[in-house]
């Protein structure tokens, strides 16, 4: 079980970035017919949305695009920033929909802000202390290990919600400012979609590894 449970950990990330990098390899090589780069998508909905306070700047890598809500930015990569294909629009509008529900005080982005400093150092100390609990054959630490490990899952499943309305808004913001033809929009919703599943494979691939830890601890306790 413990070995199924692994490999499943290993196999459904793998397959929802393959997913993602598939998706993002086919748009990036298709060009928007409007001829719109990333940075003038964002531009456009967030000066349409009110938000001609939020800076839309370029960022090094390849998929680091982020909404920075302390320094109110929109971060795009190059490709993404200066591209005019398919993956530059539903990525730029992806991003600003996340700079809506900053605007918006979306709750579960609110939560998600609030909770992320414990949960980052929560998880950073998790399998130190599952590491002493077996050193020690401490039962109580190895649960607090897996208690810090679960709260990694607790922000996964926060952020879930939030990265899926931010895609939702995102198709919305597209068809509304009309930013693709018709006949691209269901290549675009295609990209969004792609890009969820990863999120949702983080969370499934959390919960499998706190269910091994659990079984593990069984074990011991069994013994």
């Amino acid at each position: 079980m413990d070995l199924l449970l692994f490999l499943l950990m290993l196999i459904i990330p793998a397959i929802a970035q393959m997913v993602v990098t598939s998706s993002y390899s086919k748009y990036r090589g298709i060009n928007n017919e409007k001829g719109m780069a990333g940075f003038e998508v964002a531009r456009k909905i967030l000066d349409a949305n009110g938000l001609k306070n939020i800076y839309v700047v370029e960022t090094k890598g390849n998929l680091t695009d982020h909404y920075d809500p302390k320094r109110k930015v929109v971060r795009l990569s190059t490709d993404i920033y200066h591209g005019k294909t398919i993956a530059s629009v539903a990525v730029a509008a992806h991003e600003c929909g996340h700079a809506m529900q900053d605007k918006e005080a979306y709750f579960y982005m609110r939560i998600r802000s609030v909770i992320f400093p414990v949960v980052n150092f929560a998880t950073s100390i998790s399998y130190f202390i599952l590491f002493l609990g077996l050193i020690f054959e401490s039962l109580n630490l190895i649960w607090v290990g897996i208690i810090l490990v679960g709260l990694g899952l607790l922000f996964q499943i926060v952020t879930l919600p939030v990265e899926i309305d931010a895609s939702k808004r995102a198709k919305e913001l597209i068809e509304k400012l009309d930013l693709v033809n018709e006949s691209e929009q269901d290549s675009v919703k295609n990209m969004l979609s792609a890009a969820a599943s990863t999120y949702l494979a983080g969370v499934l691939s959390s919960a499998l590894e706190i269910l091994r830890l659990i079984l593990i601890y069984g074990n011991r306790r069994d013994d």
